[in-house]
């Protein structure tokens, strides 16, 4: 069991170390982590449709959910673990939260991106990245099965 632990230490040390090589070669480290989070929740604030939203989430609690952010952006550009948190649950329950505000949110983190990415290898891997991320949360929070439901779907007139 010790074996089997210390092996399993072992991998994810270096699967953290490949992920700092690839994150260098792009120009990443952790001050771009911070800058991309401070400036990405800097244009979320004045966003006139997603502000508001996030406004009555974080109301007096920005600076613990920016240290959050700053430590999930971390964990999935290094792969250190600095992040343990449950993202579907929560964003559950968030009132005023609809899928399209997904779209706005990769839009305007897309635009980040481009006025800050050290590399364009950086902004594309943070892009598929936050895009794997909202595809993911928009499944679990808006996703209806019925939807797939081949006997719910309307039926073409014959030709």
């Amino acid at each position: 069991m010790d074996r089997e632990l210390s092996g399993r230490a072992a991998h994810m040390a270096e699967i953290g170390r490949k992920a700092e090589v690839q994150m260098a070669e792009m120009g990443v480290d952790d001050a771009f982590v911070d800058r991309l989070v401070e400036t990405f929740y800097g244009r979320i604030v004045e966003h006139p449709t997603l502000g508001p939203v996030f406004e009555a989430r974080l109301s007096g609690r920005w600076p613990e959910h920016m240290a959050k952010m700053k430590r999930f952006w971390s964990s999935i550009a290094f792969k250190n673990g600095a992040y343990a948190g449950k993202p579907v649950q929560a964003h559950s329950g968030i009132d005023g939260l609809q899928q399209e505000l997904f779209h706005q949110w990769l839009t305007l983190f897309a635009e980040t991106l481009r006025d800050i990415a050290p590399s364009p290898e950086a902004g594309a891997w943070f892009m598929a990245s936050a895009e794997r991320i909202a595809r993911s949360l928009m499944l679990s929070l808006f996703y209806n099965p019925a939807d797939d439901d081949p006997a719910l779907r309307p039926k073409l007139p014959a030709a």
